[in-house]
């Protein structure tokens, strides 16, 4: 995926979290379960984004060997 497309998909999960929590006072379980995985996609997408950046910044290569990380490794900086 490259960075354009990185950043669309961003974009439209960043929509669709607002959406949701618009409707927060009426949110069905369905839909809270949705905001968690959509939150913890967006993690995982900004992650991606900010590994790119760096190798970018540090190496040069853009193309390097960043991969998207798990959501178990994402969600566990803080802990």
């Amino acid at each position: 995926m490259d960075d354009q497309a990185l950043h669309t998909q961003i974009e439209s999960l960043v929509a669709e979290e607002h959406r949701l929590l618009d409707t927060e006072s009426a949110m069905s379980e369905g839909d809270r379960k949705r905001l968690g995985e959509v939150n913890v996609q967006l993690d995982r997408l900004w992650d991606l984004l900010r590994q790119r950046r760096a190798r970018a910044e540090f190496n040069g290569d853009v193309k390097g060997e960043e991969a998207e990380r798990s959501a178990k490794t994402v969600e566990s900086y803080l802990q």
